[in-house]
Order: C-alpha cells, then structure tokens, then sequence
C-alpha cells in the first residue's frame, strides 16, 4: 500500500515537473494572473470593456435595422452607405455602380448608342482603375475616338480593309501609347481594366484588357463568356511574363513584379517600361442569330469575387424586369457577400428577347 502511494506520488512529482514547472508554463500561469487581475480589479478597465460592449450592441442594432429596411424593400436605404453611387438607364441597358468598401471610387462606365440612325454600333465600356487618372481618361477618350472610326468605317464598309476587331484593337492600343504620354511625363503609374462591347443587329464583338469580364445568357438560358481574365498565374500569361524578365509573387493574390494583380492593361507606365505588363486586347465576336441572346453582362472584377458566370446570369435572368434589369439587385448583394472592392454592372438586353422592346 505504501510503494502505491509513493508510485503515484512519484507520478504525480514527474507530472509537475515536465508539464507544470517547466519555464514556460510558469511563464504563462504569472502572465494570465496578471492580466486576470488587471482586468478584473481595475475601474478603468471595466468602464472600457462596457463602453466596447455597448458599441457592439449599437453596431449589431444598426445591421439589423438596415436589413430590416431591406426585406421591407427598402434598398434605397443602403444608397447613403456609399460615397459614390452611380446609375444609369436608358432603353434597353441600365447600369448600377458602388464605390463599396473602397477609399476611392474607380471604376467608370461609358455607352454610347444611335438606335435611330445607326451610323454606329452601340458601344458599351467597363473601366476598373488601379490609382491615379487612367481611368477618367480612357473613360473620356476611348469611346469617342472608336465613335468617330465606326461612323467613317460604316460610311465605306464595302471598300475598308478594316473590321470592328481591327478598329478595335487599333484604337486601344493607340489610346493606351497616348496614356502612357501624358502619365509618364507627370510621373502617373495608374492603370486601368477596359472592356469594350460593340452591339450591332448581327454581331457582337468585345474587346477586353484585364480582368472586367463579361458573360452572355444564350436562348436556352446558358452562360457564354464573352472575354477571358488577364491575370499572372494563367500559364500563358506566366510565361510571357518570364521571357520578359520579369516575375510574379503572392501577396494577397497573384502580381506581376509583387505590384499588379493583373498581366493586361492600360498604362501602368512603369511595368510597361519592363513589358511584363502588356496592352493587347482579346477580341472576340459572336453570331447574334446562332446565339439569339437574352442579355449580356458586362462588369468590373468587383462582381467577379462574389459570383461566378453561371451565378450571375442565373441572378439577373430571374430579375429582367426590375427597373435596372436586375444590375442594381445584383451589384447590392455582392456587396452584402463581403466583397471589398468597387462594383459596377451594365446589363445590356437584346432585341430578340421576349421581354425586351424592338431596338
């Protein structure tokens, strides 16, 4: 009985001494009681903690008060959250953009349309700026330039050499060395996203630098990508990058040099210096008769974090007949899913559509 007793005192001595008297559980046993005291003894402490306790009940009485507001249909309420906050409707496209959670407001959108005369095809833009005034100034300049181009193209179609991908393409990339111009010299490294639709009665091209992105919704109710991220970790991407010299890196996401989270764009003078960052657009065009679309979706990568294509489409078909066909619904809710960033969202609905008026 004795030589048990002294076993498990012998235990119990061996327990205390590699788990309880080791330095660092004594180290952390004198940390806790001092902390336990100071919070617990301390009339200033305590008078914080129930400050921060009454933030947190207000906080929480806010939200609630604000999705209430919500479910009584009441998303206006949510409008004074947000420094900027564009719209825009006309026809048949309707366009709803949030500055969000960002410190800045940097995305633009453009359309320009003649649905009467039709010296052009309707054009649509998304920019998605990156610091600076890179974005204001494509915004600004690039429409109306391919305005121009269109109506002289469409005047002489017969005879041109010319396409709307290669005015596309031209004019992209000569905006983009007439960027690099103005912003080298004032020492401007901003950059921009640009995806560019041209709706015409038969065909529709977009063009695409960076990672905007739109998506199609067929006939029969499928999501067509109508243009393809430029982002750094794409093999193709990632190879071109490296032939240059140049390198890409974690941080949050995939950079190109550590910087930029994107492998296309305009301006970004510095990494253009390199040429690990490019300007060339993607372009591709689409057979509106084969494809007999619903709508397309254009928007800045703000929406792209919350939904997918599938998503997206799925969301806004089932609301076409919202004031703002479905873009605001779906601009607020990505919002609502945390995403951090600007949100702008045009939907463009077509001609053949059931619900849509004739173009």
């Amino acid at each position: 009985m004795i030589e048990d007793t002294m076993t498990l005192l012998s235990l119990l001595g061996r327990i205390m001494r590699y788990f309880l008297l080791r330095p660092e559980t004594l180290f952390l046993l004198c940390i806790s009681l001092a902390l336990w005291s100071y919070f617990f003894h301390t009339d200033e402490v305590k008078t914080i903690v129930k400050s921060s306790r009454d933030a947190v009940k207000m906080v929480k009485g806010k939200v609630a008060e604000i999705m209430q507001n919500e479910r009584l249909g009441g998303l206006d309420v949510l409008d004074a959250e947000f420094s900027k906050t564009w719209e825009f409707k006309s026809h048949n496209v309707a366009v709803y953009s949030i500055q969000g959670r960002r410190d800045h407001m940097e995305d633009r959108f453009e359309v320009i349309t003649d649905l009467v005369n039709k010296t052009h095809p309707s054009i649509f833009g998304i920019f998605d700026g990156h610091g600076g005034e890179a974005t204001e100034y494509v915004k600004s300049r690039l429409p109306e330039v391919l305005k121009q181009h269109l109506q002289d193209y469409e005047r002489d179609k017969e005879n041109s050499v010319l396409s709307y991908q290669t005015i596309l393409e031209q004019q992209i990339l000569s905006i983009d060395r007439e960027m690099l111009e103005k912003l080298t010299v004032s020492y401007d490294e901003a950059g921009t996203t640009c995806l560019i639709a041209l709706l015409s009665d038969k065909e529709l091209t977009v063009a695409n630098v960076g990672d905007s992105r739109g998506v199609l919704c067929d006939k029969d109710g499928n999501a067509i990508p109508l243009s393809h991220d430029h982002k750094p970790y794409q093999l193709k991407e990632r190879k071109r990058i490296k032939r240059a010299g140049g390198f890409i890196s974690f941080n949050g996401s995939w950079r190109v040099q550590g910087i930029l989270a994107m492998s296309r764009s305009l301006g970004d003078y510095p990494l253009k210096n390199l040429n690990v960052v490019i300007p060339d657009p993607d372009i591709l065009s689409f057979d509106l008769d084969k494809l007999q679309p619903e709508f397309m979706i254009l928007a800045s990568d703000g929406l792209w974090d919350a939904f997918s294509n599938e998503e997206a489409v799925r969301f806004i078909k089932e609301r076409l007949d919202e004031p703002h066909f479905g873009a605001k619904s779906i601009v607020l809710q990505s919002f609502y899913r945390g995403c951090p960033d600007n949100i702008t969202v045009m939907v463009v609905k077509f001609r053949n559509s059931s619900k849509t008026e004739e173009q």
